[in-house]
């Protein structure tokens, strides 16, 4: 956990709220929700937003908190012991409601944005296609204008909180437009006669988050449902890219809360278990494996804070969305790691249900998958990074030129 000596009094008590909202979860719920009883709670949404913990970052006009990254940051790790579909859940009305934050008309602000903050209407995204992945431009869901009305067609999948949404954030390429980067535009979409929200699938883990597959056919939107209005039209690419920021940065917080929820379990484990007559902990097989957690961990919640003050103070830029995409790749890789070393240590009872390493190892495995692949993060971090290097003005040393033989220029072949 961060040392409380780096938190403020206001942050102390937003982190004991969380707390105490996190220990009221009832247990059954995560076993309904692991077994597939449960399909969508929408209770934990709406005792979520009854506790003002809905929307940290928004204004407080529409019910958010006023706060940054650096607070919404601290409530997703405690959110994240809970494990991936409920911090899932909670990050949705963070990610939606980023896009209506930014791009929405008033209207749009007052019935949508205004609700949900209050745990009273669900939300979720629908980016994915069935042939799209992380090919986000190459999407086919068509919107077709008839007046003053939109047409939509087509197919979304791996839909998380579809189950229960009532209102899909939903992006579809205009009709008669080549360029899919022109015509994208982002729809707020109404649970509505043509829209099928279809379960399909049995997850591995990250199960009772309602994940599904949508099928459009021919759904009427009206023009005021763009997100933006009129002035949206066109305009999803902007919106897409403001949106990885907190699809990403979500990610990258709630894993903290899951590999530290494994590593707290595991290491009681290791102060009560004995073997050789000693308690497992003594041995540096067991207590290297405690040490390197810590410091992943350690190191994933500083990027996360980085990111996210860069996020708040300069928003979208390429320096962020490197930024983030290195907190996103960083932190669902040590989660993923630090579960694996938590079963480790525990050996074969950390393999059973006895315990909720086997729970947090199979919902952990997605993290690195969603939101952009970790493959996707390093793309971006490195175009980003050699953007920045050979644009800018070097303002540092060249240590190129420390060499004792960097005079030899007709040493330098490049072609």
């Amino acid at each position: 956990m961060i040392p409380e000596a780096l938190l403020s009094q206001k942050d102390l008590e937003l982190v004991e709220r969380v707390r105490e909202f996190v220990a009221g979860v009832p247990k059954e719920l995560l076993a309904q929700m692991d077994n597939d009883e449960v399909r969508y709670p929408k209770d934990y949404l709406l005792e979520a937003g009854k506790r003002g913990l809905l929307g940290l970052r928004f204004p407080k006009a529409y019910g958010g908190g006023g706060l940054g990254w650096r607070e919404e940051l601290l409530a997703l790790e405690e959110v994240g012991v809970l494990g991936t579909s409920l911090a899932c859940l909670y990050s949705l009305i963070s990610i939606v409601g980023e896009a209506i934050v930014n791009f929405g008309t008033e209207a749009q602000k007052e019935r949508y944005l205004v609700p949900m903050l209050k745990g009273q209407m669900g939300a979720a995204e629908a980016l994915t296609e069935p042939r799209g992945g992380s090919d986000f431009f190459g999407a086919t869901t068509r919107a077709v204008r008839e007046g003053d009305a939109f047409y939509l067609t087509g197919q979304k999948r791996f839909v998380v909180g579809s189950e229960g949404a009532d209102v899909f954030l939903l992006y579809a390429t205009l009709d008669g437009i080549d360029d899919p980067k022109r015509a994208m535009t982002a729809f707020l979409v109404e649970r509505a006669e043509g829209l099928e929200v279809r379960h399909l699938y049995g997850l591995m883990g990250t199960r009772g988050g309602g994940t599904g597959r949508i099928v459009l056919k021919n759904v009427r939107v009206p023009i005021e449902n763009v997100l933006g209005g009129v002035e949206g039209l066109g305009r999803g690419t902007e919106v897409f890219n403001r949106m990885m920021i907190p699809e990403r940065l979500t990610s990258a917080g709630g894993s903290v809360g899951m590999g530290r929820a494994a590593l707290e379990v595991a290491a009681a484990y290791s102060d009560k278990r004995k073997a050789f007559g000693e308690k497992i902990r003594r041995f540096q097989a067991v207590s290297f494996k405690v040490a390197k957690s810590v410091t992943l961990l350690d190191c994933a919640r500083a990027l996360n804070f980085t990111a996210g003050e860069l996020a708040d103070k300069t928003g979208p830029t390429g320096q962020t969305r490197r930024f983030v995409s290195e907190a996103k790749r960083f932190a669902t890789d040590a989660a993923w790691k630090v579960v694996n070393e938590a079963m480790q240590v525990m050996g074969g009872i950390g393999y059973t249900n006895v315990y909720p390493i086997e729970r947090l190892l199979r919902d952990t495995r997605l993290i690195t998958i969603w939101t952009g692949t970790n493959e996707i993060m390093d793309l971006l971090i490195q175009h980003e990074y050699f953007r920045e290097l050979l644009s800018s003005p070097k303002k540092t040393r060249n240590v190129e030129e420390d060499a004792q033989g960097a005079e030899y220029e007709e040493e330098k072949v490049y072609e």
